[in-house]
């Protein structure tokens, strides 16, 4: 726990440093704090919250700066935000179009905004099945044929227990298609639950991989994360001069797989989250934190968009930021 003199140093420190990324010292501490406390005082109360592992002390200065902890502090209980100013409304980056055109623009409008990384997933589409087929291939290989409503058809090849005849494929298909047609994948999976102790072991099987399969195939099926701005981290500062890190980001943004996971977390989250310094364990930067928050389509969750920079950004702009932007996505989305 941290005295009322404590949380307005470590506010100061965290404010002047993300203002003008130099560490800072006592004397800027004393005259921006506001409070009149001599220089050895302040000392003490920077080797305090040091020790709790809030500040640490650069080989380079005399000063100070967050650390992921301090950051994570100040952004829970000291953030004052400020009415965010913008050069241009952004609500005429995002018209209302196609989705993903919708999703590209708030990608790039994020990017614009914050100065660094804007990513935005693209909303599911709700998995329904209208008619599902299976077609033997070789003994226990299945091809899984699943049309959607709109003529979308997704195939999968799965590997069963035993070997099925064309026969018995066909009394499963038929089964599925009379029964749970119209049902999204996620509804036909509860449903199985209560149900298959009733049906045929064989059959119960085969509905088991099939729901499985069409999961997989309609995630493959979409673009799953837009990015842009990657290279407006080579200009941060605290960044570019690790390029082994930044290697290591740039392959995080080109294979997106942990980004989807980060993003999936946070769309389970009501409102905007922030990651500090490699909370997520999924961008595990020491030097990054990410702003997220979901967007929705007719009252559903149906994605997620944030931006990615380095620890030392302003949060109070860059929750506002994300926070539009998901607005503006969410009724772009759901106009009709």
């Amino acid at each position: 726990m941290l005295d009322e003199r404590a949380k307005t140093l470590l506010k100061t420190l965290v404010e002047r440093y993300i203002a003008d990324g130099q560490p800072v010292g006592s004397r800027t501490l004393s005259k921006a704090s506001g409070l009149e406390l001599s220089p050895a005082t302040i000392r003490n109360v920077m080797a305090d919250l040091e020790e709790l592992g809030l500040i640490a002390s650069p080989h380079t200065s005399a000063g100070r700066v967050p650390t992921a902890r301090g950051y994570r502090l100040f952004v829970d209980t000291m953030l004052t935000a400020q009415p965010l100013k913008l050069d241009a409304p952004p609500e005429a980056a995002l018209p209302p179009d196609q989705p993903q055109r919708v999703i590209a623009n708030a990608a790039q409008l994020l990017s614009s905004l914050s100065s660094f990384v804007g990513v935005v997933t693209a909303p599911r589409k709700p998995s329904v099945f209208h008619h599902i087929e299976f077609m033997r291939l070789s003994e226990k290989r299945v091809l899984v044929i699943i049309v959607a409503p709109d003529g979308d058809v997704q195939n999968r090849v799965i590997f069963t227990a035993q070997d099925y005849t064309q026969a018995q494929l066909i009394e499963a298909s038929n089964y599925l298609t009379a029964n749970y047609a119209g049902l999204t994948i996620e509804q036909v999976r509860e449903r199985l639950k209560t149900e298959v102790d009733a049906l045929r072991g064989e059959i119960a099987a085969l509905m088991q991989a099939a729901v499985q399969a069409g999961s997989e195939a309609i995630a493959d099926s979409q673009e799953q994360v837009v990015i842009s701005g990657e290279r407006n981290l080579l200009t941060v500062q605290d960044l570019a001069t690790d390029m082994g890190s930044l290697r290591k980001l740039f392959d995080l943004f080109e294979q997106k797989t942990q980004l989807m996971r980060l993003l999936e977390v946070s769309s389970r989250a009501e409102g905007v989250r922030i990651y500090i310094g490699g909370e997520s364990m999924v961008v595990p930067y020491e030097e990054l934190s990410v702003v997220s928050a979901p967007y929705v389509v007719d009252g559903q969750v149906v994605g997620t968009l944030g931006v990615i920079g380095p620890t030392r950004m302003a949060y109070d702009r860059m929750i506002q930021i994300v926070d539009i932007t998901s607005r503006l996505v969410s009724n772009a989305l759901s106009a009709k």
